[in-house]
């Protein structure tokens, strides 16, 4: 009888963790499917004009969504999530930041993994200037030259919009921290001690450059580094290999899509 009872209890126990497993991954399957907003879908509004929902080209993360809560995608929205269970499993150090946010999407998907593993110790940090791009400054960073990304109305997202988008999920809370204003003034002096994700999402060459500059020194040893527009955005991808090359970073780059790449750090 009692050998009985004891089966029953671990029987019991490991359909409880299994369901616990599969429950948390429904969780964050859905979180991907409504920050993209898969569920009922919007028009683009890229320049030029509307166009109508395409499940295709929003899975792949193309096109500037109506409504939707980030841009990027299945495929990138797939790698923060692997990246950021990884750093989980391994109990890699750090907080995790996004360096351009936009409506706050990839954010708030990083803060709902948190949750859903019960990761109380880590903080989720959002900078942006919550006011678009910058200006390019053409003597300093010659790579910017001509970029009117700042010319963009539809990039220009304020902090007290992300943060009721964060509302929306129930996921604005202590862990999720934010650095206002432009990364030339706030990432030099941002208080973060130790990061084990690192985000970059600035487009521009200057945007990408300053955030490694101030970031990267303070990703841990088996860290991600994560670089959105990598493949398209001349700048952003200049910034990439005259930091890598200044500071003989060789880890391989990794592609996550048409846009995106990442490496991590070695542990």
């Amino acid at each position: 009888m009692t050998d009985f009872l004891k089966s029953t209890s671990t029987a019991t126990s490991e359909a409880a963790t299994a369901a616990s497993v599969d429950t948390r991954a429904m969780y964050l399957d859905l979180m991907k499917k409504i920050v993209a907003n898969l569920i009922y879908g919007d028009p683009t509004t890229n320049p030029g004009g509307f166009r109508p929902y395409d499940p295709e080209l929003r899975k792949i993360g193309k096109g500037w969504p109506r409504d939707a809560h980030t841009m990027i995608g299945m495929k990138r929205l797939d790698n923060i999530q692997y990246c950021v269970e990884t750093i989980i499993q391994e109990r890699i150090p750090g907080d995790l930041i996004e360096t351009g946010v936009w409506r706050g999407g990839a954010c708030i998907f990083m803060r709902a993994i948190l949750k859903a593993y019960g990761e109380c110790d880590r903080k989720v940090w959002l900078a942006d200037s919550f006011q678009g791009l910058p200006r390019p400054d053409a003597n300093k960073y010659p790579a910017d030259s001509g970029d009117k990304l700042h010319e963009e109305a539809e990039l220009a997202v304020s902090l007290e919009q992300v943060q009721s988008n964060f509302r929306l999920y129930g996921l604005l809370d202590k862990q999720v921290e934010f650095l206002p204003g432009w990364f030339r003034d706030t990432l030099p002096a941002a208080p973060i001690e130790e990061l084990a994700i690192l985000r970059l999402d600035g487009d521009m060459y200057e945007s990408t450059f300053v955030a490694l500059e101030n970031l990267y020194p303070k990703l841990s040893s088996g860290g991600y580094c994560i670089i959105d527009d990598y493949s398209i955005l001349e700048g952003c991808r200049k910034a990439v290999h005259d930091y890598r090359d200044k500071f003989k970073i060789t880890e391989p780059l990794e592609t996550i899509d048409f846009s995106a790449v990442f490496w991590r750090k070695h542990k």
